[in-house]
């Protein structure tokens, strides 16, 4: 047993959390220099501010990797604006067509698949903190400052932004921040086959259940089981920014287990 895990039993839970969110923000604290004066992020910030309500009062998908997704004529999706995540790519050459854009910042996922994310024909956003998995990053690839910590809805993603526990929430931070009105999630199915210990890292040992394909995090694949309570945390945060501002996300997935936004069916959105 290690010593911190000797000393977490009897070290009252209020302080122990308020050291481990000052040590986590400590480190955050010395990222800074770089996450803003690097010649990379230097440049991300300057297209992001060129994206700063490039979409304003259009609407847009935000399409997650669940099992859903095999149930949902994504088809209907070819003309309209995308955010794809993580490994969404896995399904493009069926769809015949891209996302819009491409969203991943969970390090284990960037780390693993930084080749096949790099040759996306799409813009990338990417996490800050997982540029050393990044040669030499493309003209599209733009670098957010995204953290576990500080936990809010940022309407502005030029500067450091909470994950919330999903690539998700980053997603309709982004969308915001382009302006869309309103925002549809498919695929957005918060259940998970795989159980565990929320953000442990575990390594896959067969196909992938969780996913709608089995090769997304198929055998031998490294990555963190969802901490689904923090997750609906920040969409709780996502849907209150939208309200304020008088803008919407909804839910179109198709069997979806999220409660947090008003239902509608796919189906009615095209005409």
């Amino acid at each position: 047993m290690t010593f911190k895990q000797k000393l977490k039993p009897i070290v009252p839970q209020p302080l122990w959390h308020l050291a481990r969110d000052s040590w986590i923000g400590l480190k955050h604290a010395t990222q800074w220099p770089l996450a803003t004066l690097h010649p990379w992020r230097r440049v991300s910030m300057e297209q992001l501010a060129a994206l700063k309500d490039i979409h304003k009062g259009e609407r847009c998908f935000i399409i997650g990797n669940g099992p859903s997704l095999k149930n949902t004529d994504t088809s209907l999706l070819k003309d309209e604006y995308t955010f794809g995540m993580n490994r969404i790519y896995l399904a493009f050459p069926d769809w015949g067509f891209t996302t819009s854009y491409f969203v991943s910042v969970n390090s284990l996922v960037i780390e693993q698949c930084a080749d096949d994310i790099l040759e996306l024909p799409v813009p990338k956003f990417l996490s800050w903190r997982s540029r050393g998995s990044i040669d030499q990053p493309t003209a599209d690839t733009i670098f957010l400052h995204s953290t576990y910590t500080g936990r809010k809805f940022a309407p502005d993603v030029r500067g450091r932004i909470w994950e919330g526990a999903t690539v998700t929430y980053v997603s309709m931070q982004l969308a915001f921040h382009m302006g869309f009105e309103t925002v549809i999630l498919i695929g957005v199915d918060h259940s998970f086959v795989a159980k565990g210990k929320p953000n442990q890292t575990v390594v896959s040992e067969g196909d992938d259940l969780s996913h709608f394909d089995a090769r997304y995090f198929g055998k031998g694949f490294r990555w963190q089981l969802p901490d689904l309570d923090v997750s609906e945390q920040a969409y709780i945060m996502a849907r209150e920014g939208y309200k304020a501002a008088g803008r919407q996300i909804v839910d179109a997935t198709v069997g979806g287990k999220l409660q947090v936004f008003p239902k509608v069916d796919y189906n009615t959105l095209f005409s």
